[in-house]
């Protein structure tokens, strides 16, 4: 009779594995709130990102594997690949990073070159991750914006939104006025047209010339290849502005601005996002004093990864010493003498 009640009970556990939403919290009556919303405000990513990263399995609700728009209540245990979140469920004020990123570094997590990356030095926040708004490839310098809010993210950089990037380009040689014409009204490029929204020349000297260009997409490279369609290479690309934000003139290459409440509410209300009245819970009191002052970032060390020793192999021997000394009987002691009173001791 054991063998049939231990396999309903196997059955049972394969079955919840998977299940509805509204089976998974444990509170019946705790109010709820989407599960990839929390997760977008949390930093981890856009709604839409979030959604795709639940329906990979890799989400579970109180060890249940969640589905797409499961509820979310406060007493609920969420984690990612084993791994707790830490969830807010209080809308809390994001956190913006201003970045004047100088030429040689990458914005990306994962390079197989291990070149040098812009989240290398990144402070290190708890329960969250910080989401770069835009990309800058390797030669190009200026404006870099990280938050925590991928909804502020993703209003930055999804193509519906059009928003606005500024740039200053320096190219070898000079455009001519039928070719600015011809970049404003658009040109063939290999994944489409383009074209830039404003251009207009700032001078130069020499062979090298000065431009401000305007334009509301960002493809890989695409500034670069405008200009290299009438063969004019650029030579230095540096972004000024990315929709309202601009680049500060006090924030030198390679350092950091981390903006106030007041102008982190001014980018919700700009995004016509909901504006939260508390700070982000994770500033300690040293970032606190860092907020609208201008820091240069430390590069966080990789940690050291020791490998493990075989002591008894890799331990050197002692070198054998061919003029060692052999002890002889005269180095020894002489045994004393007993003494007679010592021999008949005992004896009865």
């Amino acid at each position: 009779m054991a063998r049939p009640f231990k396999q309903q009970r196997v059955d049972r556990q394969r079955d919840s594995r998977v299940a509805t939403p509204a089976s998974i919290s444990t509170d019946p009556d705790a109010p709820k709130q989407r599960l990839h919303k929390l997760l977008a405000l949390s930093g981890l990513g856009s709604r839409r990102e979030m959604e795709t990263l639940i329906a990979s399995g890799r989400i579970t609700i109180n060890g249940i594997t969640a589905q797409v728009g499961a509820g979310v209540a406060a007493g609920d245990v969420v984690r990612l690949d084993s791994r707790p979140l830490r969830l807010q469920f209080e809308a809390e004020l994001p956190r913006v990073l201003i970045y004047h990123k100088p030429e040689g570094e990458i914005v990306s997590q994962d390079d197989p070159e291990k070149r040098a990356t812009v989240f290398d030095k990144l402070p290190h926040i708890k329960g969250g991750r910080w989401v770069a708004i835009g990309r800058l490839d390797i030669n190009t310098s200026g404006l870099l914006i990280f938050t925590t809010s991928g909804e502020l993210a993703n209003h930055f950089m999804h193509p519906r939104y059009e928003v606005e990037r500024e740039y200053a380009v320096r190219v070898f040689g000079e455009l001519t006025e039928g070719q600015l014409l011809q970049l404003t009204q658009g040109i063939e490029l290999d994944d489409g047209p383009a074209n830039f929204d404003v251009i207009h020349p700032l001078g130069g000297e020499g062979s090298n010339h000065w431009y401000k260009v305007i334009l509301r997409e960002g493809r890989n490279r695409e500034v670069r290849r405008l200009f290299e369609a009438f063969q004019l290479p650029v030579s230095r690309l540096m972004r000024v502005r990315f929709g309202p934000v601009n680049l500060p003139p006090r924030l030198k290459r390679g350092q950091m601005l981390q903006l106030e409440p007041k102008e982190i509410a001014n980018l919700l209300e700009w995004a016509g996002l909901e504006v939260p009245k508390t700070l982000p819970r994770q500033l300690s009191g040293h970032e606190k004093q860092k907020i609208g002052k201008t820091f240069t970032p430390k590069e966080r060390k990789a940690p050291i990864v020791r490998e493990a020793k075989n002591w008894t192999a890799s331990k050197p021997k002692k070198p054998a010493t061919t003029n060692r000394r052999v002890r002889q009987a005269s180095d020894l002691n002489a045994p004393r003498m007993q003494k007679k009173s010592d021999r008949n001791r005992g004896r009865g």
